[in-house]
């Protein structure tokens, strides 16, 4: 079911809408697989170019121009590259990233969520046999929980 909103503008553009605004609020709770863009500065000029030719030889890595000729669009599992990794690498090639306050707020905010995503897949199974050890121990432990009553005396009435 998505989200129905109606524009003034253009009759049929209505269901565009709806569509982008339900595909933008549905959660998926393992989405690992990440669509991201990195935006380049315009100067200096053949730097996405050069920038695609270098992370197409990546493994599990689909890199591809975006529509303005300034920005690839990357698409990879959080497990294996994280946008915050990829641009700190392209960064030290010499590759000049958008710096407008736009890009650094979504680049923050994409970072700070792949990183959380990264260390709660990261987060280890309870250890069973590690529980089952520590629950023998408190078994033979004599801890205020025993009852000290003779057993002739448990059945008294």
């Amino acid at each position: 079911m998505g989200l129905r909103l109606r524009c003034r503008h253009s009759p049929g553009g209505s269901a565009i809408l709806r569509q982008t605004l339900f595909d933008w609020c549905v959660m998926r709770p393992c989405d690992l697989e990440k669509d991201r863009e990195i935006v380049f500065h315009a100067v200096p000029a053949g730097q996405v170019e050069r920038a695609l030719v270098l992370l197409e030889g990546l493994d599990g890595l689909v890199v591809t121009v975006g529509p303005d000729g300034n920005r690839l669009l990357v698409r990879y599992h959080i497990c294996e590259y994280t946008l915050e990794g990829l641009e700190t690498a392209l960064a030290s090639q010499g590759f000049h990233l958008d710096n407008s306050l736009m890009s650094k707020l979504k680049r923050a905010l994409a970072y700070f969520c792949e990183s959380v995503q990264r260390r709660n897949v990261a987060a280890n199974e309870p250890d069973i046999k590690s529980q089952q050890a520590f629950m023998k121990v408190y078994e033979r432990h004599l801890h205020g929980d025993r009852d000290d009553t003779p057993e002739e005396w448990r059945g008294y009435k």
